[in-house]
């Protein structure tokens, strides 16, 4: 190791506590008592008042171990299947695509709620404003008739503290200056279109099933560059989470990074509660990374969605729209920017919620929704996920996280920061044995390490298809 890594790199103070934005306004020495003479040093920029960092930080050796991955996310179509998907469409007859078109229409009125203003953003989008008490979550029997609940006993002490941007900032809707009334929700407008790209109508905003979730997750296309643990009760995760906006080969495939809260086997019993950014051009038409959620409760078959794509998700949160994009994201060697999102279990009433930031709630799972996790989760995962169709025989070049390796460091690979577990006495602490593992290391990698300031990390990525990922 070239010296400690205590420290080494000092966040950027914006407002409100809920945006990490790191650019570059001056710059101090890093108190590092030993540094390779011949190497070039990093310097983080830091985009408010920051400093940089002249200590490297030294490699990390992945510890590459057996453990269960989560399937995700929809099924890879293969170029032949593009091709078959475009001849059944060239063979429709009007009365069919009539049908559809109608069955369409019908599930766009059950999924757009009636609004009490509309917010058209910046990126092409329509934000609805939808009353609490109408949005999706309420269509279920066990809540129809029911309010939001009243928030919770947050997570202590705390962890470490850090400055970031507001939650209004922090998506692109916003910058058009409207909000959502109090009692209102913002909620993206499904349209049309969003639903006649999905292969099926009747499965918008879910993954694909699996007969059986595999150890190996590979195989189905899917691969994976995260940090984990597992072998206790875990009662929630926190983390920060760097956003980018990595390129996707094709609509088929996507590029995401995320918290994975699970709990049950990997088989049909699986339960999972997940949050954080993805570049889904199938789901959203468009390459910007989008703020998403996701839930299930028997590996993918029939229960959750995406966002509020159908009901469970109960939001509370009227300036946070969840499928919305995300702006500002990093830049190579430029201004770095995260996200930071808490996961936990409310000790009194069970429940699942998620924070923004540092303090900003969005809204809850109930538990009854779930099987395995209504008690405790089993492992959490962080880290970063794509999809490779293999068009044309070789491997995608969709990228994950910024699009380069870990081992490129601050600025230039993209990282979590900051990661943290809850116990079962609602406190939030370090990550006991944190193990890392790259499917594909050759295409995509990870790095892990610890210190003062940024706690339990890792960066995480890679450029996909290249010399050695053939």
């Amino acid at each position: 190791m070239d010296c400690p890594v205590q420290a080494s790199f000092p966040m950027g103070k914006t407002r409100n506590n809920q945006w990490c934005c790191l650019g570059q306004r001056r710059r101090r020495q890093h108190p590092c008592t030993k540094r390779e003479s011949n190497e070039q040093e990093p310097t983080p920029n830091m985009a408010s008042s920051s400093c940089s960092c002249r200590c490297k930080i030294p490699p990390i050796i992945p510890v590459f171990v057996f453990f269960l991955l989560v399937s995700s996310s929809f099924r890879p179509v293969r170029s032949s299947e593009t091709g078959d998907l475009h001849a059944r469409n060239q063979t429709f007859r009007p009365g069919d695509e009539l049908q559809s078109l109608e069955i369409i229409r019908e599930r766009l009125v059950k999924i757009n709620k009636p609004a009490v203003k509309t917010i058209q953003s910046p990126d092409g989008d329509i934000i609805d404003c939808v009353l609490l008490h109408h949005q999706p979550a309420f269509d279920h029997p066990r809540l129809k008739g029911q309010k939001p609940l009243d928030p919770p006993e947050r997570p202590g002490p705390g962890g470490v503290n850090t400055n970031e941007m507001g939650a209004e900032d922090f998506q692109a809707w916003s910058m058009s200056g409207e909000t959502c009334p109090e009692g209102t929700i913002p909620i993206r407008r499904t349209r049309e279109a969003d639903m006649l790209r999905a292969s099926s109508v009747r499965r918008f905003g879910r993954k694909r099933p699996r007969r059986r979730v595999r150890r190996d997750s590979t195989s189905n296309g899917h691969e994976h560059a995260v940090g984990y643990v597992s072998g206790d009760q875990y009662y929630g995760a926190k983390a920060s989470i760097n956003v980018w906006t990595p390129r996707v080969s094709n609509q088929y495939e996507f590029s995401l990074s995320q918290m994975w809260v699970i709990s049950g086997s990997f088989g049909d019993d699986l339960n999972t509660i997940e949050a954080g950014w993805q570049v889904s051009p199938e789901l959203y038409g468009d390459s910007y990374p989008r703020f998403f959620t996701y839930w299930t409760t028997d590996a993918y078959q029939a229960t959750g969605c995406y966002n509020l794509l159908c009901s469970g998700f109960v939001q509370t949160n009227n300036r946070i729209a969840i499928g919305a994009a995300i702006s500002p994201t990093s830049s190579y060697r430029g201004g770095q920017f995260d996200i930071t999102l808490l996961i936990w279990k409310d000790p009194k009433h069970g429940h699942w919620w998620l924070e923004f930031g540092s303090g900003t709630l969005v809204g809850y799972w109930p538990s009854f929704l779930f099987t395995r996790l209504r008690d405790h989760a089993s492992m959490v995962q962080f880290g970063g996920e794509i999809v490779n169709s293999r068009a044309g025989g070789f491997h995608t070049s969709t990228q994950m996280g910024s699009g380069h390796f870990a081992g490129e460091g601050f600025g230039k690979a993209s990282y979590f920061r900051n990661m943290q577990v809850v116990d079962w006495d609602n406190n939030l602490i370090p990550l006991p044995n944190l193990k890392v593992l790259a499917d594909h290391p050759n295409c995509y990698d990870i790095q892990g390490g610890i210190n003062r300031v940024w706690g339990n990390y890792f960066y995480y990525g890679g450029p996909g298809r290249n010399v050695k990922c053939p």
